[in-house]
């Protein structure tokens, strides 16, 4: 399958505990970018998040927002501090003996100290969480890549369609090449007639110069390499995976064989069909941009 690299992702989780929110988007990138916006009780799960989102994504610029609301009661718990009560009997009782004082320290007194009872927040459990927050963005992973299937299916029959295009316009190069050689080789005979009259003509002297337009007009290599790029892509785009760069690669040779074959054209009908050649792998690469 081919994936686009733009893509939407999003899966929402309500219980009557809490409400939890992945939320996942894309855009081109030649590399996997992944920002990550999410409450500081997420932040130990950083790195989990990322190693679980890089089974799912491959290239793309990938923003993901986590959103969460606690709906119960804040989870406090009162903790005793029985070494520092120890510590406040201990000088209370060297009080006492010091300067001779009753002894009427009671629980409540000593309850009212500094750091003896203290509210705390009750530890999370870290496996609840994970468990809780994996399964919210492996769930908005899993509806982000089926929104890049879809998208790259649809660029994928593009890209065939444009191929087959291309391969048209290579088709009438190759044809047009020879017919070029009998018009140049009838130009010559004729002129060298006129300029001869009913004199011998050299058909060696012809051939010779036939040869050597034909050697400065020739693309044979470059439309069978041609031929042959048009076909890998179409086999990488049938293999699908991960294939931007390389597809993206032979779009470059494509085009510098195009080149190549524009430079060479003394023919207007090739020029402008090497045009249209250019012009459509600038097409295709645009569109290989998309490619994850």
């Amino acid at each position: 399958m081919i994936k686009s690299m733009t893509g939407f992702g999003r899966c929402e989780i309500v219980t009557t505990e809490y409400k939890l929110s992945v939320e996942m988007k894309a855009v081109n990138h030649r590399y996997l970018d992944l920002s990550i916006k999410m409450p500081k009780k997420f932040n130990y799960f950083e790195a989990a998040i990322r190693n679980l989102l890089k089974t799912y994504i491959q290239r793309g610029k990938v923003d993901v927002f986590i959103n969460y609301e606690d709906y119960t009661d804040e989870k406090l718990c009162l903790k005793y501090n029985g070494s520092l009560a120890a510590e406040y009997m201990d000088a209370f009782r060297k009080m006492q003996e010091q300067f001779d004082l009753p002894d009427d320290v009671s629980v409540s007194m000593l309850a009212r100290m500094p750091e003896v009872l203290v509210m705390e927040q009750q530890p999370e459990d870290e496996d609840r969480i994970w468990k809780q927050l994996s399964e919210a963005v492996e769930d908005a992973a899993k509806k982000f890549v089926a929104s890049r299937i879809q998208e790259g299916e649809q660029l994928k029959s593009d890209l065939l369609g444009k191929l087959d295009y291309m391969e048209e316009l290579v088709t009438f190069i190759e044809e047009r090449s020879p017919v070029i050689l009998q018009e140049y080789r009838q130009k010559l005979e004729d002129k060298v007639k006129e300029l001869l009259g009913n004199n011998t003509i050299d058909e060696g002297r012809i051939a010779t110069e036939v040869t050597i337009y034909a050697d400065k007009i020739c693309v044979d290599e470059e439309t069978v390499r041609l031929r042959s790029h048009i076909e890998a892509t179409r086999k990488e785009l049938e293999a699908g995976g991960s294939v931007g760069r390389k597809l993206d690669f032979i779009a470059q040779e494509m085009n510098r064989e195009a080149n190549t074959t524009l430079s060479k054209s003394t023919d207007l009908e090739i020029s402008d069909r090497a045009i249209a050649l250019k012009t459509e792998i600038e097409k295709v690469r645009e569109q290989i941009q998309n490619i994850e």
